[in-house]
C-alpha cells in the first residue's frame, strides 16, 4: 500500500506543482480568463491528493482485502480518483487550445507537463483497479513480446499505418449541425467542463445536476441528445435511461452515458436498455466531439427520416384524395388492391342527366372568370349534394351534369335517392338565382335499367358507365322540359308511390318507339 501510495502521489504532487506556476504566472501577466480554471484545476489536485491519502489508507484497504466486495471496492477507487482527474484535464485541455491560440508557449510547455502527469496518473490508477494477485501486469505484457496475450508487432504496425490520426483542424470540422444537448451529473465541474466543451463547438447546452431535474428537463424542453451520468445519487443513470426509453415520446432521444465505471457490464447493461454510447470519464475531447457528432447525425438523420414519412404519408393522402374526387371509394379500393381491369355489368341503376337551359346564349353575354364561377359554383353544391344523398356522381361535360344510383355498390333504393337528388339540384339552382341578373334553368331526365360500368385509361382515369339505358337517360333530358323533372316508365315503377307523378304521355324518342314519360311533381 505504502508503494502504491508513492506511485499516485508523485503524479499528484507534480500536477499540484504545475498548477500553482501556472497560477502564479497568469497572475503575474495578468492573465485574468485563466485564473479561474488554474484555480479549478488547483482545487481538483488537493481533493486527488486527499483522496489517494485517505482512500489507500492501509488500514482502509485491510477492511476489503480478502472480502467478497474488494473488486467493488477497486472500482468505487477508480471512480472516485477519476472524477477530480477528469476535471485536470478537461481544463487544462481547454487552457492549453487558448495558449495555443494566443501564442503563450511558456504556458503551453508547462500545461503539457501538467497533462502529461494527470495521463501518467490515471494510467496508475487503472493498472491499479484492473490488478489481481496472479495477473500480469499490463507493464510487464507491453516490455514482455513473448508474454501471453500480446500483441504481434507486426498488428500494431498495421493498425498504425492503417488509422489515419485526426488533425486539429481537421477535428473541428467534425462538429454536427449546431443541436440542443442536456448534460446530466452530479459533479458541478463535470457540468461545467462538458458544457463548455459542447458550447465551443457550437451546441446550446442545458445542465442538470440529478436524474429528477433531468427526467424535468426533457419533458419540457425540446432536445437532441443528453449526456447522462451513470452514478448519481437518488435516480440513477441508468433508472433515467431506462424511464426515456421507456416513453414513447422520447424513445428516439438519443443518450451517451459518461462514467468514470469503464467496465463491460456497464457498458453492456447501458447499451441493451438503449444507449447510444458509452464515454469514459476523464473524456477526451476528441473522442467526445467524435462520439457526439455521430450521436446527433444519426439523431437528424431520424428526424429526416420522420418527416419524409410524413410528407410522404401526407403526399399519399393527398393523391387518394384526387383519386377519390375521380373514382369512387370501392374502386380506388379495388386498384389499390391490385386489379388491373375493372369492368361490371350492374342491374338495375338509375341514370340522370341535368342541363341548363340555353347555357351558350347565357355564356356568351358573361365574362370567363364569371362564367367559370358559376360553374364552380353550382356544380361544387350538386357534388355536395351527391354526397348526401349517397349517389355517385360520374361526370360533367360543359353545362352537363351526370350522375347515378346503385353503383358501384347496389342499394335497393337507388331510383328514390336519384329523385330526390334531382329535387335538390332545381332547389340549388332557385338559389343561386338569387344573384343573378339572368335566371337558370335546369333540364333534368332520369331512367333505369342495367348498364357496363368500369374504369378506362392510364394516365387519367375516368370511370365511366355504357348501355342503352345511358342512352335513354341522356334523351329523357333532352327532350324534358325547362325546370322540370322528367323520368321514364321504369323509374317510375321504381319508386314505389314515393312520389307524386304526372303522366306526360308518349315521347317520340330518336332511335326509339315513343316511350311513356312522367313528369315528377314532387315527394309524397
Amino acid at each position: 500500500m505504502a508503494y502504491v501510495r508513492q506511485e499516485l502521489s508523485a503524479p499528484v504532487t507534480a500536477v499540484m506543482g504545475y498548477a500553482e506556476m501556472l497560477m502564479e504566472d497568469a497572475v503575474r501577466t495578468e492573465r485574468t480568463e485563466a485564473v479561474d480554471d488554474l484555480k479549478r484545476i488547483l482545487d481538483a489536485s488537493q481533493v486527488l491528493n486527499r483522496l489517494v491519502a485517505t482512500l489507500l489508507d492501509a488500514s482502509v484497504f485491510q477492511r476489503h482485502e480478502g472480502s467478497a466486495d474488494l473488486d467493488e471496492f477497486r472500482r468505487k477507487l477508480g471512480h472516485d480518483l477519476r472524477t477530480p482527474i477528469n476535471a485536470i484535464k478537461g481544463y487544462g485541455e481547454m487552457l492549453r487550445e487558448d495558449a495555443v491560440d494566443g501564442g503563450a508557449d511558456a504556458l503551453v510547455g508547462d500545461l503539457d507537463k501538467m497533462l502529461g502527469e494527470a495521463t501518467l496518473l490515471l494510467d496508475r490508477i487503472d493498472g491499479l483497479v484492473t490488478h489481481s494477485d496472479g495477473d500480469t501486469l499490463p507493464s510487464e505484457s507491453a516490455n514482455n513480446p513473448d508474454a501471453e496475450g500480446a500483441a504481434p508487432n507486426q498488428m500494431v504496425e498495421s493498425l498504425l499505418a492503417s488509422v489515419r490520426a485526426v488533425a486539429p483542424a481537421e477535428a473541428d470540422l467534425m462538429a454536427a449541425i449546431p443541436s440542443r444537448i442536456l448534460v446530466v451529473d452530479d459533479n458541478a465541474s463535470n457540468r461545467d467542463l462538458l458544457s463548455r466543451r459542447l458550447q465551443r463547438q457550437g451546441h446550446t447546452v442545458l445542465q442538470a445536476e440529478d436524474g429528477t431535474a433531468a427526467l424535468a428537463m426533457v419533458a419540457k424542453e425540446s432536445l437532441d441528445l443528453v449526456l447522462l451520468d451513470l452514478m448519481m445519487p437518488g435516480i440513477s443513470g441508468y433508472e433515467v435511461l431506462a424511464r426515456l426509453k421507456a416513453d414513447p415520446k422520447h424513445r428516439d432521444l438519443p443518450v451517451i452515458m459518461i462514467s468514470a465505471l469503464n467496465e463491460l457490464d456497464s457498458i453492456v447493461r447501458c447499451i441493451e436498455a438503449g444507449a447510444d454510447d458509452y464515454l469514459a470519464k476523464p473524456f477526451d475531447p476528441t473522442l467526445l466531439r467524435a462520439r457526439v457528432g455521430s450521436s446527433l447525425d444519426k439523431k437528424h438523420l431520424r428526424d429526416r427520416e420522420r418527416e419524409m414519412v410524413e410528407a410522404l404519408r401526407v403526399e399519399k393522402q393527398r393523391s387518394e384524395q384526387l383519386l377519390l374526387n375521380i373514382l369512387p371509394q370501392a374502386i380506388v379500393t379495388r386498384l389499390n388492391g391490385g386489379e388491373a381491369v375493372i369492368a361490371d355489368q350492374l342491374r338495375d341503376v338509375t341514370i340522370l342527366f341535368a342541363d341548363i337551359v340555353g347555357f351558350t346564349r347565357i355564356a356568351s353575354k358573361m365574362a370567363a372568370a364569371d362564367l367559370v364561377r358559376l360553374l364552380n359554383g353550382l356544380f361544387s353544391e350538386f357534388d355536395r349534394l351527391a354526397i348526401e344523398h349517397g349517389v355517385e356522381k360520374i361526370k360533367t361535360v360543359g353545362d352537363n351534369y351526370m350522375l347515378a344510383g346503385g353503383l358501384p355498390d347496389p342499394r335497393p333504393d337507388h331510383a328514390r335517392a336519384v329523385v330526390d337528388m334531382a329535387l335538390a339540384m332545381l332547389a340549388a339552382v332557385e338559389r343561386t338565382n338569387r344573384d343573378l341578373s339572368v335566371a337558370l334553368q335546369m333540364r333534368i331526365g332520369i331512367h333505369t335499367g342495367d348498364v357496363v360500368a368500369g374504369v378506362i385509361g392510364t394516365h387519367k382515369f375516368v370511370y365511366d358507365i355504357w348501355g342503352d339505358t345511358v342512352n335513354i337517360a341522356s334523351r329523357m333530358e333532352s327532350h324534358g322540359m325547362p325546370g322540370r323533372i322528367q323520368v321514364s316508365a321504369a323509374t317510375q315503377r321504381h319508386l314505389d308511390g314515393h312520389f307524386d307523378l304526372e303522366p306526360r304521355g308518349a315521347v317520340e324518342i330518336k332511335g326509339k318507339d315513343p316511350m311513356e314519360t312522367f313528369l315528377l311533381l314532387g315527394r309524397r
